[in-house]
């Protein structure tokens, strides 16, 4: 088994990354203004939202705007779903044309409209078909291609250490594994073990993924499993710093000093400005609120009142006003503390 060292950068194909901490793709939150804001705290990848397959709905505004790759540092990750090789293969091509340099296939994702197209987590039923995919792939690109799985179909059927085998014969580059199979949605509590096999079974880079919430949770599950990083994904609704305090925990034990309100309220606003430029004024208002609400939940000891008017807000005017005003004001009370 190889397990990179902190004193050797961890690489996929040529690229090296800058931290161990990467940031998950999700649909509706990894947008170009979420994965710069992750990056600038040191998130050592940030993928894009999953994109269909099928090239012929890429015009509509939602998928032009998923496959933006924004200002985002190198390496640029473009996440694919679907279940015909052929069709993947064109769309990774078409990817990397449109400025991909790491394209990434989604065989984790428990949606049932996901699953339904036996897309998703449910390929993980179909070995022969993954194999299939992902030799279709890594061969229609001279990029490289990385996957992401969860541990298998349910608890009866965790196949994840012959998938990832079959990944690394097809030449995957990277290796992604939630500690949770496709039965388990996200209940209950992640388990580690299959990751901990898994990489123990394959040379290729494995990032741990599932319940990563913390510094501390995210050096035990490294320590257990020997991956090479971790992937974060919820843990960081409403908190894109936590990927600075789990680098300095990686990096040297260390714990990050607490948040500075200021810097918070800063963050916030500058985030808000962000999603406004980029989805224009109506659209901007609207997927604002749900950051707005993790922003609440994080940070605020009784939100309830605020949360019910920033989601309110029916304009960016309104709505940015409201949030300087109330994160502006939980500022200033730690001051006047």
């Amino acid at each position: 088994m190889h397990r990179h060292t902190d004193a050797e950068p961890l690489r996929i194909g040529p690229y090296a990354l800058r931290s161990r901490a990467v940031l998950a793709p999700m649909a509706g939150v990894t947008d170009a203004p979420f994965r710069a804001l992750c990056r600038a705290f040191g998130a050592g990848l940030a993928a894009g939202e999953m994109v269909t397959s099928d090239t012929r709905l890429w015009h509509t505004p939602k998928s032009r705007r998923r496959l933006d790759p924004g200002d985002a540092d190198s390496p640029r990750v473009i996440q694919l779903a679907g279940a015909d090789p052929q069709v993947l293969a064109a769309a990774a091509r078409e990817s990397v044309a449109r400025g991909a340099e790491i394209v990434d296939l989604n065989m984790g994702c428990p949606a049932k409209k996901v699953c339904g197209r036996l897309c998703g987590s449910a390929l993980l039923t179909d070995e022969a078909l993954v194999a299939r995919i992902l030799d279709a792939v890594v061969a229609a690109v001279d990029v490289p291609v990385t996957l992401k799985i969860r541990t298998g179909w349910d608890p009866a059927h965790r196949n994840g250490v012959r998938i990832a085998r079959l990944a690394e014969n097809a030449g995957i580059a990277a290796l992604a594994v939630h500690g949770r199979t496709r039965a388990d949605f996200y209940a209950g509590a992640a388990e580690y073990a299959t990751i901990r096999e898994i990489k123990s079974s394959v040379a290729i880079p494995v990032f741990a993924n599932g319940d990563i919430d913390s510094p501390r949770k995210a050096r035990e599950v490294l320590d257990f499993t020997g991956a090479d990083g971790v992937m974060i994904g919820r843990a960081s609704h409403g908190a894109p710093w936590i990927f600075r305090a789990v680098n300095l925990q990686l990096q040297s034990a260390a714990t990050s000093p607490p948040l500075q309100r200021a810097e918070a309220r800063d963050i916030i606003l500058a985030h808000l400005d962000s999603l406004y430029h980029f989805y224009g004024e109506e659209s901007g208002v609207r997927i604002a609120r749900k950051h707005l609400g993790w922003y609440c939940g994080q940070l605020l000891q009784d939100a309830t009142h605020v949360r019910r008017e920033l989601l309110g807000a029916a304009d960016t005017v309104t709505q940015f006003a409201q949030a300087r005003r109330y994160f502006g004001a939980w500022a200033d009370a730690a001051v006047a503390a």
